[in-house]
């Protein structure tokens, strides 16, 4: 398994805007394409107003054919334009596991 560490830092002000955005128009359809959605966090202490959501996928090529799917539906395009104005920095991050890692 890889896992995908996506990080987004907004706005001052906008987090709870965001998570609402994401919850309501998108999470659902989200996760049915991407699959196993580790976590979806938010910073409470250190560098704030910053979001942090984990995806387990099986391979890099699982991933690929998830995302090149999400890419072109057309509920994640219009979310994607109504949170792009909130979001300052990206990052996104491949983890892979330790062979002592619970998660592997």
């Amino acid at each position: 398994m890889i896992i995908e560490m996506r990080t987004y830092l907004l706005k001052p002000t906008t987090l709870k805007r965001f998570l609402d955005i994401y919850n309501n128009e998108i999470r659902e359809t989200h996760v049915s394409i991407l699959g196993n959605q580790i976590g979806f966090f938010y910073t409470e202490f250190g560098e704030l107003n910053k979001v942090v959501h984990l995806y387990g996928y099986d391979s890099y090529e699982d991933r690929d054919k998830r995302r090149a799917i999400l890419a072109k539906n057309k509920d994640f395009i219009s979310y994607l334009a109504k949170v792009e104005s909130l979001i300052v920095h990206m990052k996104n991050e491949i983890l892979l596991p330790t062979e002592f890692s619970k998660i592997k």
